[in-house]
């Protein structure tokens, strides 16, 4: 799980601009409160899905999925990926 999380601090970073490397934006840090978008949440999603081969499901589109990188490992994991 610690690569997965890695990886979605750099994907943020990449596709949001968010300071999210370890130890700036804690694990259940807001996101939205750091300035992610709705926007910027489709970036990520489409990243996320790239780097992993996976398909987030339509379910899974909403601003929970992308409150922080806890929601977003989580939802990864369950995804399958790893």
């Amino acid at each position: 799980m610690i690569e997965i999380e890695r990886v979605v601090r750099e994907v943020l970073t990449r596709c949001a601009g968010l300071p999210a490397g370890d130890g700036v934006l804690p694990l259940e840090g807001d996101l939205f409160a750091h300035g992610l978008t709705s926007l910027r949440a489709v970036d990520i999603m489409a990243a996320l899905e790239e780097r992993f081969d996976v398909e987030f499901p339509d379910e899974a589109l909403n601003r929970e999925t992308f409150r922080s990188v806890a929601a977003l490992r989580d939802t990864l994991v369950g995804l399958g990926a790893g």
